[in-house]
């Protein structure tokens, strides 16, 4: 028989009917009725072809061919226990991949990061540079991305989706806003590569530029600048995601409580 077609429930039936003796007795502990008990039993039965119980005088008796199946079905039962046992430490564990932007791990994540692991010294953390990086392929448990949105992710939004202008003269053009001054024909004198780099820019006083809020901030708390402009509204902000299986993970679950201030 195929694994994928192991009649795992009536199997799980059948050990508590023989260990009760008992259709009523098993069907309180599986949360059921005894008739649905009698059901899985009779099907089970069928799908084996063999009989598993009898009925005596006394009660049920098991036979011989469900005598000569039940050890084996325990030890089974036990290693199961034991896989999902397994499963559950290394959802437990206190290691976390994490894809972020570096100039947004910079501004933003690393403080929160620290924060997270002076309240749990446990906790490692590795950082995979980049916000495409591929979940599966990096083995990562969050990334951080500039987007609309979370996509086909679960996601949760860290901070508005606001951009803030920081620095004053010429615009200074980053891939996230190729085209800061908006007139068409007009090229910014100075291109740099990611919103850091801009603030970077920024701060040294060769322009000014516009970046995402949450990030402008991140600097002025850490002292890297002493001013911010004007806010706008924006279509992207950065967004905390992960695909549902790592998304529903306990560890997971409590960094991004932390990250969020859920």
């Amino acid at each position: 028989m195929k694994r994928t077609h192991l009649p795992l429930n009536a199997l799980r039936v059948f050990d508590a009917a023989a260990r009760h003796l008992s259709f009523t007795r098993a069907a309180d502990e599986l949360a059921v009725t005894p008739a649905a008990v009698g059901q899985q039993i009779r099907a089970l039965e069928d799908l084996l072809g063999v009989v598993l119980f009898r009925r005596t005088a006394k009660g049920l008796e098991l036979t011989d061919e469900a005598q000569a199946g039940l050890e084996p079905l325990r030890a089974g039962f036990l290693q199961f226990e034991d896989a999902v046992q397994a499963m559950q430490a290394g959802q437990s564990a206190h290691v976390y991949t994490i894809a972020a932007p570096r100039d947004f791990f910079a501004a933003w994540l690393a403080p929160r990061l620290a924060a997270f692991r002076a309240a749990n010294p446990e906790v490692r953390v590795m950082l995979v540079d980049g916000d495409s990086t591929d979940f599966t392929e990096a083995n990562l448990d969050l990334a951080v991305r500039l987007a609309e949105g979370p996509g086909d992710l679960e996601g949760a939004l860290l901070g508005e989706a606001k951009v803030v202008t920081v620095g004053q003269g010429e615009w200074i053009a980053w891939p996230g806003d190729p085209n800061p001054g908006g007139e068409p024909g007009v090229e910014p004198l100075l291109h740099v590569g990611d919103a850091g780099q801009a603030l970077a820019a920024a701060a040294a006083g060769m322009g000014r530029a516009r970046v995402p809020q949450i990030l402008a901030q991140g600097w002025q708390d850490l002292g890297r600048i002493a001013a911010l402009g004007d806010v706008e509204a924006s279509r992207r902000a950065y967004w905390l995601v992960a695909p549902l299986p790592q998304w529903r993970q306990k560890k997971v679950k409590a960094l991004v409580a932390h990250l969020t201030g859920a």
